[in-house]
């Protein structure tokens, strides 16, 4: 009896050291995701800032070449009505189910009734051929 009590200690032992090993190689793996993670969020942001600066040149850009030809006013203007434009058709697109030319709302009218349940069939299909009336196999048959 004395040897198994040792050895159940040793399994217990055992047993411990594998959960500590185990927490330790989770754990770290889980850091090291995370560095790539955190990296990859980062190169997201910085790439969203050039972006947003890229757009602001490409629109003083557009503004400077009106302005040419038309007053400053009229230049601002205009490219803020450019501007106001691809923002709406880029919201447009990122609907989901619509494209960039998809009415957004029903002019004029009210939308359809939405079909009860969700299954897109606003009532129930009818069948071809009317039910038969139910008969039990015992009952008296009733004909001409």
């Amino acid at each position: 009896m004395d040897r198994l009590d040792h050895l159940e200690h040793l399994d217990k032992h055992l047993v411990e050291e594998l959960a500590q090993v185990a927490r330790e190689t989770v754990r770290e793996e889980l850091r090291e995701q995370s560095r790539k993670q955190r990296r990859t969020a980062v190169l997201y942001a910085a790439s969203g800032a050039a972006a947003l600066y890229a757009g602001g040149a490409v629109a003083l850009a557009v503004g400077l070449a009106l302005a040419i030809g038309l007053p400053g006013w009229a230049a601002a203007l205009i490219t803020a009505a450019l501007l106001g434009a691809v923002a709406y058709f880029l919201r447009g697109a990122a609907h989901s189910g619509h494209g960039p030319h998809a009415p957004h709302r029903v002019v004029g009218g009210t939308p359809p009734p939405a079909p009860p349940g969700g299954l897109g069939m606003p009532y129930p299909p009818v069948p071809q051929t009317p039910p038969m009336p139910h008969t039990p196999p015992d009952a008296p048959h009733r004909g001409a």
